[in-house]
């Protein structure tokens, strides 16, 4: 049987929102994160990070800044190194060629692949559109976060197509009803 997995955004998802993070020492969980992902773990679900760093590509922060804080973040999480299944941090601008930077669907088709992965029984968590663009790019379910940059309209549009929108207070939220399926 194929498994499912959390695709997990990292700015308002996992950690504070801090504009172009690039300091280690900035990086703050949100409340209920560490209990979720490991609830999560423990329901059998892995657990992937997508983020777009669009201040790499802007020369704002290097790579290297960027995955600091993300290491800093795992630290916090406090489930080991090994936490998520797998990392991807887009370098990309908006104005660059997109490889990797969400709503590319590539990260999440070659986790499937390389983990055996139903990306119908998967989830991508976020907080903002694009990454409820994400998962309608790879056929994943969307869960969207109160907090980030969407309004009713986006809604809307998407429940008009026919796409479903779970919306959560949170990701420790989210995790409860994965627990009660």
């Amino acid at each position: 049987m194929a498994r499912a997995a959390l695709f997990l955004d990292r700015d308002g998802t996992l950690i504070r929102h801090v504009h172009y993070l690039h300091n280690p020492t900035e990086v703050e969980l949100l409340p209920g994160v560490a209990a979720a992902l490991a609830q999560a773990k423990k329901l059998g679900y892995l657990l992937f990070l997508h983020t777009n760093q669009s201040g790499v590509g802007r020369g704002m922060f290097t790579l290297e800044q960027a995955e600091a804080c993300n290491r800093r973040m795992v630290e916090l999480i406090g489930l080991g190194d090994d936490v998520f299944a797998g990392i991807c941090t887009a370098p990309e601008s908006p104005t660059q060629p997109r490889v990797y930077r969400k709503p590319s669907p590539k990260f999440a088709q070659e986790m499937a692949a390389k983990h055996g992965l139903d990306l119908a029984r998967c989830w991508m968590v976020g907080d903002y559109a694009v990454d409820v663009e994400t998962a309608f790019a790879t056929g994943m379910r969307a869960v969207l976060l109160e907090g980030g940059d969407v309004d009713a309209a986006p809604l809307v549009a998407w429940r008009n197509l026919g796409r479903e929108v779970i919306p959560h207070a949170s990701l420790a939220k989210f995790v409860e009803t994965l627990s009660k399926a």
